[in-house]
């Protein structure tokens, strides 16, 4: 139950801190995207340790290919991502970056 309740509180502040930095816009934009992704990763790890049970024990290699996908499904969906609204900003907004 502990580890849980570590997992739950780690993952609660890893939520709030990028709502936080991007409801209050303290930072730039490109640094405030740098952390939100940055957030993103650290909470990827603490779900992967403290709700899946993930740890440098060998159960027949599992753990590290499980280790593996995730890291390539999360690199994949964050520069996909980042892809996708990089292009519908400049196709969808023409007028913002004309202005400039």
């Amino acid at each position: 139950m502990r580890d849980y309740v570590i997992g739950f509180v780690l993952a609660a502040i890893l939520t709030a801190v990028p709502f936080w930095l991007v409801m209050a816009r303290p930072l730039p934009n490109d640094i405030t995207a740098v952390l939100v992704m940055a957030f993103a990763v650290v909470q990827v790890v603490v779900h992967m340790i403290y709700f899946l049970h993930m740890n440098g024990k060998s159960e027949g290699g599992w753990t590290l290919t499980a280790l593996v996908f995730t890291i390539i499904v999360v690199v994949i969906m964050l520069s996909g991502s980042l892809w996708v609204m990089h292009h519908l900003n400049t196709n969808m907004m023409p007028a913002i970056h004309d202005i400039r």
